[in-house]
């Protein structure tokens, strides 16, 4: 840090903050010095957190803006209180995402991936990157993002192939990775396998058909919203204790349009309170189904294409689409007199892709690679059950144990060409041969590589460790890791966090149980709502850009608008109005530091404790308070009731209070002005400090010209010191009653209609008798009260009751109001108050009304009425105070 400069080389701020003219310099400035920059050699204690990787194809949207700011709050402080912190930045490769993108072009060009071939393809994929991935980096820069730039990672870069081939060797050698056929979630429009966090669930309308199986006594029916599967059933299951179908079971019954006899069994899983009490059974093609299927070894017989065309089942449906047989089938068994029943519109719900165009998804028997979770997701639980990782809030544990504990194996294989290729060879003769990434792949005729690559879930959740060099015993590696905490929204506790932690106690258990885990605490945040509480989605019309804000309030104004609402676990509701409140806040805090340093605030200089006066004391005592406070509230991720402390003592206390009272202690005692500027000076440094990681820029700005040293980046966080223990409770009891007395005459002169910088001639009595009289003048100045002078008439007295005795302040407001004007508009308003009183009063005499009306209407009208009855005898008060016309 370079050597403080003498308050004369301070710099000089402009009249107004434009944050647009300094947010990049100061940002370049910060990443040149190397502020952000972690070193592995540091004797400091480790402050770590990996980046939830961005995909490659986004842009900063809100939900990044809300995390991240989160994310730089406790990196910043960290870096303030001595440790070596270390925020790694990258982006994910986002398979499905770019093969989107990609593919689009394609076809715009008239051609497809397929047509290119897979090299051509993954060469024009990683030349899309280069020319329009990244764009999210730049944003974060623009947020302030104080993130390690020289380690940036991407889950496709040499080395997280690397780690991703090592852990894929490791758990198929092991017998944790395996092939086989299983029920996936099947996109007909990328001809691929979806992992469940891209299938969103949601109601549509659709149609229930019951259709008749069989004729006669022995016929059943069942039902089903998708007819077309019919075409692929191989049995009708009933429930075991279902009377009506007792001597149907075993038996076999023939299945229309296709003709082949299926079999009838008994299922538990089937629910005989539900319509028939029979149910179809499709095990290629249903989740339950399937299941039933495995149970009673039933033919699977699949009858989609990937493309989800109707195949392979000899009717004259093969060739049609999904949806078009469904209207052919049933058709067809309309004809039959197979229709028994049709509900339409029928309420259901529908899994969709949350990728390309959000087609329905289709549950699909399909060959593919799995974890087999089961010993991971232990450890997973078991290293939150003993207290090794922490989540926050607690309240949220049981979320985590009910997906750690209840999770089914994992679909690892995706039919795509950009991603991790599956490091799997096949030999002629059936063998199977996983390669890791110091091996050579076998070589000679009939030797084929898997086509498929990995879930991108599979290399993110190696993230913590990867992105420190591992597989390696890199110096980075034994510095960061375990990483301190990671910040995360709930909604992604399973997809990301639970793979995590189960790849990390995996890949790191030799190093011990504490040395392991991925993380110690799992600090969880919720989504981001608009200020209505509503879900944002752009088919509501209530997406917000985050740069849209910036622009027009500055990145200081969005972080802090947003922290302010980021509560532990729960969601966020923000709305413009917000960022505008952080504005003026700032707007404040830039005039409150620029009227500091015009009235001599000197943060380097000592400050005299014999000198200290009750306001000072006051301040440096609220001042020790609020750091207190925020750490406590910042230590347990409360950042919404840490930014809210920092905003009222900002507001209320130093600038409303404070400020004032150090000018009026500066005016009129040269003596004390000295010290009075070493506290003001002092106080705000501490409190530039404790709003630096939630609004960086502005506070640099500020604190740099107040200090004239190097960057509050990297300046040290407030303790408690000395100079707050000087404060004691007697002086701040005094400071309160000022503020008291204050208020109350305020108030009054509000009332009257007084403007607020009029003087008024005042008599203040009983000050001496309070303990006060050393603060008359203060009085006198916050209050706008100039001294009686002879030939004094009070026309208004207002009398505060103060703990430590009654002050009354007599004023003469006869030269500083229009006396009938005042009468006219203080009428107005008694009528107005009158008329409610009288008809809320009339209302809640009305028993039909308060018999009937909502309860909380009811209240709602006798707060009303109370209302009016304090307006009216306020109003009264002020009348009967005022002078004769």
């Amino acid at each position: 840090m370079t050597e403080t400069l003498p308050p004369k080389q301070r710099a000089s701020l402009p009249s107004r903050w434009e944050p647009a003219e300094v947010e990049a310099r100061l940002y370049q400035q910060w990443v040149d010095a190397g502020y952000f920059t972690a070193d592995a050699a540091s004797d400091k204690p480790p402050f770590t957190i990996v980046i939830p990787p961005p995909n490659v194809t986004g842009s900063l949207h809100i939900g990044h803006a809300f995390e991240h700011t989160l994310i730089d709050v406790l990196v910043r402080r960290r870096r303030m209180q001595g440790y070596e912190t270390l925020w790694l930045p990258g982006m994910d490769h986002a398979s499905i995402a770019v093969h989107t993108l990609v593919e689009k072009a394609l076809v715009e060009e008239g051609t497809s991936r397929r047509e290119l071939g897979r090299e051509a393809f993954i060469e024009r994929t990683w030349q899309w990157k280069a020319e329009h991935g990244g764009k999210i980096l730049s944003q974060m820069r623009r947020l302030g993002d104080s993130v390690d730039w020289s380690r940036e990672r991407f889950t496709m870069d040499e080395r997280s192939n690397r780690a991703v081939l090592t852990m894929f060797k490791r758990l198929f050698d092991e017998g944790l990775i395996y092939r086989a056929e299983r029920m996936v979630n099947w996109s007909p429009e990328l001809r691929s396998v979806l992992s469940d966090v891209e299938v969103e669930h949601r109601e549509v309308e659709g149609e229930l058909v019951s259709i008749r199986y069989g004729d006669g006594d022995d016929a059943l029916v069942v039902a089903t919203t998708r007819v077309e599967t019919m075409l692929g059933d191989t049995a009708v299951a009933v429930h075991p204790d279902d009377e009506r179908y007792a001597h149907l079971v075993g038996t076999e019954i023939e299945l229309p349009l296709v003709g082949r006899k299926i079999k009838i069994v008994a299922d538990a899983h089937v629910d005989p309170e539900f319509g028939t009490g029979a149910v179809k059974v499709t095990p290629a093609h249903d989740p339950n189904d399937f299941e039933i299927g495995r149970r009673h070894d039933l033919p699977m017989p699949s009858i989609m294409d990937e493309t989800g065309r109707i195949a392979n089942t000899g009717t004259q449906f093969d060739g049609m689409d999904r949806f078009e047989a469904r209207v052919a089938v049933r058709e067809a068994l309309r004809e039959q007199g197979r229709i028994v029943a049709e509900k339409r519109p029928y309420l259901h719900s529908v899994g969709h892709s949350s990728r390309g165009k959000h087609e329905p998804i289709e549950p699909r028997l399909s060959l593919q690679w799995f974890v087999n979770v089961g010993p991971l997701a232990t450890a997973a639980g078991d290293a939150v059950r003993d207290g090794r990782v922490a989540v926050h809030p607690k309240s949220l544990e049981p979320r985590w144990f009910g997906w750690v504990d209840n999770m089914h194996d994992w679909c690892i294989s995706r039919q795509l060409w950009w991603g991790h290729r599956i490091p799997v060879w096949y030999g002629p003769n059936g063998e199977i041969v996983c390669v890791g990434p110091d091996e050579q792949p076998p070589t000679g005729e009939g030797w084929t590589q898997d086509e498929d690559v990995l879930d991108t879930w599979f290399s993110s959740g190696l993230w913590p460790f990867s992105t420190l060099g591992w597989p390696e015993r890199t110096p980075d590696l034994a510095k960061f890791y375990p990483t301190s905490v990671l910040v995360t929204g709930y909604d992604i506790l399973f997809f990301w966090v639970a793979r995590m932690m189960m790849f990390g106690l995996y890949a790191m258990k030799d190093d011990g149980p504490a040395e392991s885990i991925p993380f110690d605490t799992i600090a969880l945040h919720g989504m981001v709502r608009d200020q209505f509480g509503k879900k944002m989605s752009k088919s509501a019309g209530n997406t917000v850009d985050p740069t849209v804000w910036m622009d027009s309030y500055g990145t200081d104004a969005l972080r802090f608008g947003l922290a302010r609402v980021a509560n532990p676990g729960t969601d966020a509701p923000i709305g413009e109005d917000a960022i505008q409140a952080a504005r003026n806040f700032g707007t404040k805090l830039w005039n409150a530091t620029r009227f500091a340093m015009a009235n001599g605030a000197d943060p380097n200089a000592e400050i005299d404790p014999s000198q200290l006066t009750d306001a000072d004391r006051w301040i440096l005592d609220r001042v020790g308070a609020v750091t207190a406070e925020v750490d406590a509230l910042l230590e347990d991720y409360q950042f919404a009731k840490a930014t809210e402390a920092l905003y009222h003592f900002t507001w209320d206390e130093f600038c409303d209070w404070y400020l004032e009272l150090a000018k009026v202690q500066i005016a009129e005692s040269p003596a004390r002005a000295a010290n009075t500027q070493a506290v003001l000076g002092n106080t705000l440094d501490v409190l530039l400090r404790l709003l630096h990681p939630v609004m960086p820029f502005l506070t640099e700005t500020l604190w740099t010209a107040l200090t004239g040293e190097e960057s509050l980046v990297v300046a040290s966080w407030p303790r408690l010191t000395d100079q707050a223990s000087t404060s004691n409770t007697a002086a701040s009891q005094r400071i309160e009653a000022v503020q008291k007395l204050v208020t109350e005459v305020r108030r009054f002169r509000a009332d009257q209609g007084l403007q607020p910088a009029q003087k008024v001639p005042a008599r203040v009595i009983g000050i001496d008798d309070a303990g006060l009289h050393e603060h008359l003048d203060a009085v006198r100045a916050l209050a706008k009260l100039s001294p009686a002078e002879d030939g004094f008439t009070a026309s208004a007295t207002v009398e505060v009751g103060l703990a430590s005795g009654s002050v009354r302040v007599e004023l003469d407001t006869s030269s500083t109001i229009d006396v009938a004007a005042e009468r006219a508009r203080l009428g107005k308003d008694l009528a107005a108050a009158e008329k409610e009183l009288a008809g809320t009063e009339g209302k809640l005499g009305n028993p039909k009304f308060t018999e009937r009306a909502p309860a909380d209407v009811v209240a709602g009208i006798r707060a009303r009425r109370d209302t009016a009855a304090a307006d009216i005898e306020r109003i009264r008060a002020a009348l009967a105070a005022l002078p004769e016309a």
